[in-house]
């Protein structure tokens, strides 16, 4: 069907073909709007489902039972053919059908319909007690203040709730969580149905993040039923996924944990018996699905080393796997409805984008797509993926750009791109090495531009990314300063002109690494920084921290004001002046503590802009940046 077709067939007109959602071989539906559309392809005919309030927010449609849940301020809403109801009628602080815990444990929305849309289970918070946070608006004459609820570490945080309601009569039970105690000493994560639609699971999280409990509740009560299991690490458990039912075996399902060291797939009764495990040596991300007679899954993984990822087969009868994506790459694929086949969309540093069908044992069947090189013309180098052993012990994974004419006789100036953090991996064998395009202009102009991926990242397993654990900002800035020094030692870069430049923890690394580590940059750009885990989220920092009044001595160590006065090259702080993310207090005490140290470094503020700067600013932004570099390296 042609986007002319489509706009044939509907009520307004399209300016791009939307993202759709099949039901079936024939029909789709898609969101315009505030309009949910199905549409048969065959026909070629369309007809409106549902016109909903343009003030809906967080939107959940379920299509078999042709009704879209959805919230406007912080209640809850329903909307069938029979018209809008009103959910909840909250009071102030209270927020029901929005993702909680500021989005950790893998939380990325607040409602979940039941298999049959009969029931909606959804996420509430009471925010009562948390601080509230003053966000000021420039735009406004005089200027204004909006108040936003801000956990920070150790202080009150807020109170979880699960709520379920019966889609006819819009009745909400709420489930007995932790015998119905109001308090902010768990976390609710991970919710999931049964597939009966009776069961709901739910994994409950202690606030200190070393205990996790799988438990199950009646849908229509909410009474607890069953502890199925739990899991303890003296650092933390991180639950980020619902359990994975297998079809056709409702008393079996999928649960990923990190208990072994890297992400494995476990297979559980739902009695809480542990049936198998998978054996991967590096982390599985995602399940794809399984084959027509759920005797295998497929699933999505980091594979033969920490920068690649491939679809692994897994047998579900003794949990053994093999590999059936062949090509040296990052792989991302979808498996038909009838498990027989995969889409394979694939990229390497070598191959700009490849989409294969293969059959489920990896057969190639049919190369669909293998694009052309959209950089052929242009004076662009390459993206270099190397593992780096500088001699402190590790071996490290980074990626290196080099100019296009580079010269091996030449000594050229070094761009270090850093993050370092939890849930991040910058360096993967995909197209352009996962760098971004403003890397490889800089190049251009005669940089190198570096990463490598120390301490705290992602794709390693476990004990590397959770070694940061109350010491953040000690060991992921020496793997740094030991990289860095490796790569002075390389006869093509001119080891007195290195710079350094990160962003949100990348930027807490930026500002790290040049007060702690004077002389080793020659100058950094520091975007959005952590200046202080005393000012940060609560979920995130006691994660990795513990509590202020736990870890003092980490948090002291980390805290950046009692560094800056080491500070001897050239350092810019960029934020944004509305960020809700890292609050713009965390930069103003640094300028406070330099000030009072004599100590002087460059600031530039985005009004209006939040967390990260977007939109046609950001060009701004870069040329900010990247002439920060030009002007000092």
């Amino acid at each position: 069907m042609t986007l002319a077709q489509l706009n044939k067939a509907l009520p307004v007109e399209l300016k791009r073909f939307p993202s759709v959602l099949w039901l079936n071989s024939r029909s789709f539906y898609f969101t315009n709007g505030a309009t949910i559309y199905e549409v048969d392809a065959k026909k070629k005919q369309a007809k409106t489902i549902l016109a909903y309030s343009e003030s809906a927010s967080n939107t959940d449609y379920h299509s078999g039972a042709q009704t879209l849940a959805y919230t406007i301020g912080n209640d809850l809403y329903i909307q069938d053919e029979n018209g809008e109801r009103r959910i909840t009628e909250n009071a102030d602080g209270i927020v029901s059908g929005q993702a909680i815990a500021r989005y950790e444990f893998g939380i990325v929305k607040g409602t979940f319909w039941s298999p049959d849309g009969s029931m909606l289970a959804f996420y509430e918070k009471d925010e009562s007690k948390v601080g509230q946070y003053p966000i000021t608006n420039y735009d406004t004459r005089p200027a204004s203040t909006s108040m936003v609820r801000y956990p920070m570490a150790g202080t009150h945080g807020e109170l979880a709730s699960v709520g379920v309601v019966n889609r006819t009569s819009g009745k909400v039970t709420y489930l007995q969580l932790e015998n119905n105690r109001k308090t902010d000493e768990f976390y609710a994560t991970n919710l999931g149905w049964s597939p009966d639609g009776q069961t709901i699971y739910l994994a409950i999280v202690n606030r200190a993040q070393d205990h996790m409990w799988l438990k199950t509740y009646d849908a229509r009560t909410g009474k607890e039923l069953n502890v199925l299991f739990d899991e303890t690490n003296e650092r933390y458990v991180e639950p980020e996924r619902a359990p994975h039912f297998v079809p056709g075996n409702s008393d079996k399902f999928l649960w990923f944990s990190e208990r072994n060291g890297v992400d494995n797939l476990y297979l559980y009764s739902t009695s809480g018996k542990l049936l198998g495990q998978t054996n991967f040596n590096l982390p599985a991300k995602k399940i794809l699905g399984f084959d027509e007679g759920a005797a295998f899954c497929f699933v999505e993984c980091i594979a033969v080393n920490p920068t690649e990822r491939h679809v692994m087969k897994v047998n579900l009868s003794d949990l053994s796997h093999e590999r059936i994506t062949d090509a040296s790459g990052a792989h991302y694929a979808q498996l038909s409805p009838s498990g027989k086949y995969l889409l394979d969309t694939w990229s390497s540093i070598d191959v700009p984008r490849s989409v294969d069908l293969i059959s489920a044992s990896g057969r190639n069947v049919r190369n669909l797509l293998t694009a052309l090189n959209p950089l052929e013309g242009y004076s662009c180098g390459k993206p270099e993926i190397m593992e780096i052993d500088p001699g402190n012990g590790y071996t490290y994974w980074g990626r290196m750009i080099k100019p296009s004419d580079f010269d091996p006789s030449k000594q050229y100036p070094v761009l270090v791109y850093v993050y370092s953090g939890p849930h991040a991996q910058l360096v993967e064998n995909r197209w352009l090495g996962r760098a971004s395009m403003w890397m490889y202009s800089m190049a251009e102009d005669g940089y190198i531009v570096f990463t490598v991926e120390g301490h705290g990242s992602s794709a390693r397993g476990f004990e590397w990314e959770s070694a940061v654990h109350r010491q953040m900002g000690t060991i992921e800035v020496d793997d740094q300063e030991a990289c860095a020094n490796w790569l002075k030692k390389q006869p093509f870069t001119d080891p007195d002109r290195f710079g350094i430049h990160g962003w949100s923890y990348g930027g807490f690394m930026t500002t790290s690494l040049m007060t702690k580590k004077p002389g080793l940059f020659k100058a950094g750009v520091a975007g959005g920084p952590v200046i202080d885990w005393n000012l940060y989220e609560v979920m995130y920092t006691e994660r990795y921290m513990d509590t202020p009044q736990e870890n003092p001595d980490g948090y002291e160590e980390a805290k950046l004001t009692n560094h800056i006065s080491k500070l001897e090259d050239d350092l810019l702080i960029i934020h944004g002046a509305d960020d809700d993310t890292v609050v713009m207090q965390h930069v103003m005490n640094l300028l406070t503590q330099a000030v009072a140290d004599d100590i002087y470094l460059d600031f530039y503020v985005y009004p209006g802009h939040a967390h990260n700067v977007r939109g046609k600013d950001r060009v701004h932004l870069m040329t900010k940046i990247l002439d920060y570099f030009k002007e000092r390296l």
